[in-house]
């Protein structure tokens, strides 16, 4: 049994037979595959050739065809992930505004903050510079 698992681990130390029969095994495989993949490609060529005049033939009908597919298609995804982006945002909104802190909601919070006191900032300004020149008018 241990020499099994020896032989298992170091692949050189393997018998020829089983060496053999892998190299043929994998041309075997290798070989199928190389085979399909030139049947294929053959079948690609044919189908091509014979639908090549009816593409032409039916282009004037085909080509605004696709484009109206395609446009529909843009369409409904457009649509649809514009009304799904809708829904996440009512949804944060709505629980932000009902007090369950979603994410970001520190970020806001903060924003809101700094806005509010650079707005008492900006007042007492104004209020001074209004001072300055009701003083500065009667003097």
């Amino acid at each position: 049994m241990a020499e099994l698992q020896q032989q298992s681990q170091r692949p050189d130390l393997q018998p020829r037979s089983h060496q053999v029969v892998k190299a043929a095994t994998a041309a075997t495989a290798g070989g199928s595959l190389l085979v399909l993949s030139g049947l294929i490609l053959a079948g690609t060529v044919i189908s091509l050739t014979v639908a090549t005049p009816l593409f032409v033939i039916f282009s004037p009908v085909l080509v605004p065809a696709v484009i109206t597919v395609a446009l529909i298609i843009f369409g409904f995804l457009a649509s649809g992930g514009f009304g799904v982006a809708a829904v996440t945002v009512l949804s944060w909104i709505y629980r932000y505004v009902t007090g369950r802190q979603p994410p970001g909601a520190e970020q806001i919070d903060q924003a809101r903050m700094k806005l509010a006191s650079k707005a008492r900032e900006m007042k007492d300004r104004a209020e001074q510079f209004g001072q300055q020149h009701v003083s500065g008018a009667q003097g």
